[in-house]
């Protein structure tokens, strides 16, 4: 009887023992679940991030938003930006030296803005297009062997940080004119903003270019320093008030047919952190990539509608006889540079190859889209929006 009760004792203390061990692996899985910063980084890292856009309503500004909350969300909330908008720490032209040094530890820009540093870098965003459209140039990025090259032209400016690209920008309006400009006699002469490699190409077309802020765009063509302007999108060009200083609008052009952002990351701060923050924040651009050019279809044509029927705008697509002048004006300074810089021409002919082969599947491929929507829609030409 005594041996049956101690066997009984030692049943007891065993099953207890299992218990314990199996409410504590228990516990230890919830808190795992519970707290994700464990398995995705030690402790919680805030990263500051200074955008070259204003805040309030401006739609980059909210792009750059919407990538911030994507790395906090898929972080769990262990790593966050601290988004600034222009100015706030460095002057837009100061973003790229500043994320280097470390006095930022990202940026959100495009790398027409570090031009002056090096042409090249209008290459990756606002060069030729070769038939390609941003989603192309993306592709040559990272497919294409356009990464190592702008590894290697990041070095060339002294730039120490590694950057992200997302939000594949449809082409941008050749913008805003005092009147319906049809022929290349119509701009010749005229005075123009525009940014990057663009001011080669329409300067070439006989244009007198300058290159302003986004924000000095509106009041420099109230005051007359410039005649016309192009920003980017009929979303931003509204929130800047292009339609109180111009009634004619003109969408369509191959001096920047193809951008995208450029999200810098200090090197340094970059390295210091897990590798799954590091994953987050490359994928959080994949994923803003895609999210944030849905949302600019729904927006650019929404407020294009707006312009056309609330503002009276005008818009035209830009003529064919412009749009050949300035290929034209694309293949005098590609040639230019590349008899100059044989990097740059390393560069063109990386993408040159890349398209080639690319874009002949892609317009071979293609159905006539217009076809479709004419079919459906009547003459785009007539369709009300």
């Amino acid at each position: 009887m005594v041996k049956e009760n101690k066997k009984s004792l030692k049943k007891i203390s065993s099953r207890r023992k299992f218990f314990k061990a199996a409410a504590a692996t228990g516990a230890a899985a919830t808190a795992a679940v519970a707290m994700p910063n464990l398995a995705l980084g030690s402790g919680h890292t805030t990263l500051k991030m200074q955008a070259a856009w204003p805040s309030g309503a401006n739609i980059f500004f909210e792009m750059a938003g919407d990538y911030a909350k994507m790395v906090s969300d898929m972080s769990g909330g262990t790593l966050k930006i601290d988004l600034q908008p222009v100015g706030a720490v460095v002057k837009t032209s100061e973003i790229g030296d500043a994320v280097s040094s470390g006095v930022l530890d990202m940026g959100h820009w495009v790398t027409a803005y570090w031009y002056g540093k090096n042409a090249a870098a209008s290459l990756f965003g606002t060069g030729p297009s070769y038939g390609m459209s941003s989603q192309e140039v993306m592709g040559w990025m990272e497919y294409g062997g356009g990464r190592a090259l702008y590894e290697e032209t990041l070095a060339k400016v002294g730039y120490d940080y590694v950057g992200y690209f997302h939000m594949p920008m449809p082409a941008q309006p050749f913008g805003w004119f005092k009147k319906n400009v049809t022929k290349v006699s119509d701009v010749k002469g005229m005075k123009y903003r525009t940014v990057g490699l663009a001011t080669n190409v329409l300067t070439a077309m006989g244009m007198v270019v300058r290159q302003l802020p986004g924000g000095e765009i509106q009041p420099a063509m109230k005051t007359g320093l410039i005649e016309a302007a192009e920003f980017n999108n009929p979303t931003s060009d509204s929130q800047f008030g292009m339609q109180d200083v111009s009634k004619h609008y003109h969408l369509g052009s191959f001096h920047q047919s193809q951008e995208m952002f450029e999200i810098p990351i200090n090197k340094k701060k970059l390295n210091s952190l897990s590798p799954a923050h590091q994953a987050i924040l490359k994928n959080a651009a994949y994923a803003a990539n895609s999210d944030n050019y849905f949302k600019a279809l729904v927006r650019y044509s929404a407020d294009l509608s707006k312009l056309m029927n609330e503002h009276k705008v005008n818009v035209y697509q830009t003529s064919d006889e412009i749009l050949a002048e300035q290929l034209k004006g694309w293949d005098k300074v590609i040639g230019d540079f590349n008899a100059k810089d044989p990097f740059f021409k390393k560069i063109v002919d990386s993408q040159k190859s890349y398209a080639k082969r690319v874009m002949k599947y892609l317009l071979m491929n293609q159905p006539n889209y217009r076809l479709a929507y004419e079919n459906e829609f009547g003459s785009l030409a007539k369709v009300k929006i």
